[in-house]
This record gives structure tokens, sequence and C-alpha cells, in this order.
């Protein structure tokens, strides 16, 4: 990746999690975590990896970014200046449940070893 595009990234994970915080105002968004955006060279896509606190909730809460990914575009249209605001996409990140995984399976190694 570009520097460009690492920098533009890393603009859109902060206004949409300040977007997220302060502007939405659907319940079912609430405690969501931007954890990191990948963006398509030419800028036209952004996948937004997100984790919520609860769990159980995944399902609905990746349903409300759905419905509210055009407000959510809009506003960072406004906050963002480049010439084209990027289709947003939200996907659930697994990377936290993975590395948590990872954490229980090397204890385990270590209560076997003492």
């Amino acid at each position: 990746m570009s520097v460009k595009i690492d920098r533009i990234a890393s603009n859109i994970v902060k206004e949409i999690s300040y977007i997220l915080a302060y502007e939405v105002k659907d319940n079912d968004i609430k405690f969501v975590t931007v954890t990191d955006c990948k963006l398509s060279s030419d800028l036209s896509y952004a996948k937004i990896y997100i984790t919520v606190l609860d769990d159980a909730k995944k399902e609905t809460t990746l349903k409300a970014l759905k419905d509210a990914s055009g407000f959510i575009r809009r506003e960072l249209a406004e906050r963002i200046d480049i010439r084209h605001t990027p289709e947003l996409e939200f996907v659930y990140d697994e990377s936290i449940a993975y590395g948590k995984k990872i954490e229980d399976i090397i204890d385990k190694i270590h209560e076997i070893d003492t």
C-alpha cells in the first residue's frame, strides 16, 4: 500500500469511530469499535473492520451499520477531503477472537509443562 492510501485509511477509521460514537442515533450501533480500514487502490471501496462489545449482537449490529452506511458515508464526505468518498462495507473483525484462541492454547501448553 502507498503512504497516501494508508493515511486516508487511518483518517477514515478515526472519523467513522467519531461518527458512530456521537452522530448515529441507532441503539444497535452502540459499543462498536472500528479496528481497521482496507481501501481499494482506486479509493472507490472501503472495507471497515469492526468489533462489538456483545458477540450475541454481532448480526444485528452489522445489519444496523449496513442500514446506516449512507448516513455514515455522507458524514464522512464532509469530514475527509478526497474527491470521491468510497463505498463502505462493514465486516466483523475475527482477529481478536482468533488472538484469544491462540492465547488460550498457549496457556494450556504452559499448564501442561508445569
